[in-house]
């Protein structure tokens, strides 16, 4: 599975609004109309939406490439993709790597499309050392409990937290994973239940509300969950919801692991408070699919993102190997040059 295709100078995002009913591609050629399909969460995860602002400045240089004001164009294309979500640091990281290539090479539209493909490329191998990593966590037979999309659909390929599954599974340590359906857009019931059952991992589907439940009759060995962004001291922003899991396994004193590349975190804040938390249009809780959930007119609140605190971390699953606390050492041995 992918959701990410660069092909003859265009971009191609399976659309995750879509799925799992829809298998649906759209070709993109203009950068403009990749920042609308952020946005609209088309495509979604930290590390797939940096890939993809990648492509999205090849495109942008590809319009500007015979223009005079060849780096104003792309700076203005940059400010607007920059613009399209403010969480997850993935964004910001590809766009200032792009910058760098066509501050360097001008508009060569080759090398910024190796550029590009390049940084999907490193982000499927980091995915899949993760995996391998993580999967020395997992206990024989585990049940693990995951939340939101941290899988193929989120990434260049292979997934954060579903890589660690996947891995896991492959070697026979997996019995059932339990995801969470993900209000409000239920991205763990749409793409998460998706992908375990296409790949044949055993999965339950669950409401949120059903995971202290799960935890209290011991049916949960282990949580893993990805990450949108991740301070130097170890507190991190992930869809909302995983600051209620964290707090939950605490208090059933099961492990409590986040699984992302190097290109989510970032060194340069200090600690959670000063991750930007993305707050998106109440209908998205207020309605699904165009179908009334809540009374017309209703107050509604919607960040999409939470920040758990460090303290609520077992480990930190990193393409680098496990860190354990105190994460503000273990992250700065690591990743200070991120």
């Amino acid at each position: 599975m992918e959701a990410i295709r660069w092909d003859h100078g265009a971009l191609y995002l399976l659309d995750q609004t879509r799925l799992p009913t829809t298998e649906y591609w759209l070709r993109y050629t203009e950068y403009r109309a990749v920042a609308r399909a952020i946005r609209a969460m088309v495509v979604r995860g930290a590390p797939a939406i940096g890939i993809t602002a990648g492509y999205a400045m090849v495109l942008a240089a590809q319009e500007n490439a015979c223009k005079e004001d060849f780096l104003a164009g792309m700076a203005q294309a940059k400010q607007m993709l920059a613009d399209s979500r403010p969480t997850a640091v993935n964004l910001f990281w590809a766009l200032e790597r792009m910058e760098q290539c066509w501050l360097a090479h001008g508009p060569d539209l080759n090398k910024l499309e190796a550029e590009a493909r390049a940084i999907h490329q490193e982000d499927i191998q980091m995915n899949t050392a993760i995996g391998s990593a993580g999967a020395e966590l997992l206990p024989t037979g585990a049940s693990i409990l995951t939340h939101c999309n941290a899988g193929t659909l989120a990434t260049g390929g292979y997934g954060t937290a579903l890589g660690v599954i996947r891995t896991g599974c492959a070697q026979g340590k997996v019995s059932m994973v339990y995801a969470g359906e993900t209000r409000p857009l239920l991205q763990g019931a749409r793409l998460t239940a998706f992908e375990l059952s296409r790949e044949n991992i055993p999965v339950t589907l669950i409401c949120d509300n059903m995971a202290g439940t799960l935890m209290s009759q011991g049916k949960i060995d282990l949580v893993i969950v990805g990450c949108d962004r991740m301070a130097a001291n170890g507190d991190f922003a992930n869809k909302i919801g995983t600051y209620s899991l964290a707090i939950l396994a605490r208090y059933h004193q099961i492990p409590f692991y986040t699984a992302l590349p190097s290109s989510t975190i970032d060194m340069t804040i200090p600690d959670g408070g000063h991750i930007p938390v993305e707050l998106r249009a109440g209908n998205e809780v207020a309605s699904f699919a165009g179908v009334p959930t809540g009374p017309e007119g209703v107050q509604t609140w919607n960040p999409a993102f939470d920040v758990t605190p460090h303290e609520l971390l077992t480990a930190v699953i990193t393409e680098q190997g496990v860190l354990y606390p105190p994460f503000d050492r273990s992250l700065v041995q690591h990743f200070q040059k991120v």
